[in-house]
């Protein structure tokens, strides 16, 4: 989506690791003689993390607007999926729409800073809430975590397919979310916002424990060359729970993007990873 808002981030993802008890990993140096700065550097490993696998059962099709707003899931992977989650509606969410009125399950919509509902066929629930790693009011607005969401909403059973794109708060939502609610998430869509902290890095490596990257797609309202390897600074990724699908290590090449991928704004230049 546009990137107009920002989220309140709250603890760091590292912190949050440590007082959880998990051992935050740490990226290291590198070597003195290295041409790069650490920048470009942790920028380096996350792309390598964020390389999508070839999944030996995944038809994609596009959920959404033709454009901003619109993302791939694997949609015959979708039959367990009890409810949806869709977090940043800002007055519109075609992702969500088409969720209930394909699967024909409950789907609860968030966002605390447009609190436009959206007008959607099929039934949906809009809360005038945002994702966060704890629950807290900022400047009026209320935050909760994923966990207390799914409670409030008595989904603490069944699989769920999420989609987040909360202007950088999904960092720290995501780190924290228990293991219990990771691993009942069928897929995971999420617009990722920045490149070079190390702290990111350590995320995709946890929920990659948890999921097989499946979708890589950069939004061509970030394009940025000074991110490189990244084209972009926001990019939308897909996440697939390793419980569904395996990935096939002797699969052909993946072409850049996938041919149901479209620029989220079709006015301005693309900017897609080429091989």
């Amino acid at each position: 989506m546009t990137h107009t808002r920002r989220w309140t981030l709250g603890l760091g993802v590292v912190a949050v690791a440590a007082a959880l008890g998990v051992t935050a990993w740490r990226v290291p140096r590198p070597p003195a003689a290295a041409a790069e700065d650490g920048a470009t550097f942790v920028r380096r490993l996350l792309w390598q993390e964020l390389q999508p696998a070839t999944l030996a059962d995944c038809t994609l099709e596009r959920f959404g607007e033709p454009g901003d707003g619109g993302y791939l899931l694997c949609a015959n992977l979708l039959k367990d999926v009890r409810a949806g989650y869709s977090y940043g509606i800002s007055g519109y969410d075609g992702w969500g729409c088409d969720v209930a009125t394909r699967r024909q399950v409950p789907v609860h919509q968030y966002d605390c800073f447009n609190t436009t509902v959206p007008a959607c066929a099929a039934p949906t629930t809009f809360h005038a809430e945002c994702v966060a790693d704890t629950a807290h009011v900022a400047d009026g607005r209320p935050f909760a975590t994923i966990a207390d969401q799914l409670t409030k909403n008595g989904d603490l059973a069944g699989q769920l397919v999420v989609k987040m794109d909360v202007e950088g708060a999904e960092w720290a939502a995501l780190a924290t979310a228990p293991h219990d609610v990771l691993a009942r998430i069928d897929q995971l869509v999420v617009e990722f916002h920045g490149t070079d902290q190390r702290s990111y890095v350590n995320a995709v490596r946890r929920l990659k424990q948890y999921f097989h990257v499946a979708n890589l797609h950069m939004n061509n309202h970030s394009c940025a060359p000074a991110e490189a390897p990244f084209p972009a600074w926001a990019y939308e990724v897909l996440f697939v729970n390793r419980r569904l699908v395996d990935a096939v290590s002797a699969a052909p090449p993946r072409p850049p993007y996938h041919l149901l991928d479209r620029p989220n704004a079709a006015d301005q230049p693309d900017c897609q990873p080429v091989p």
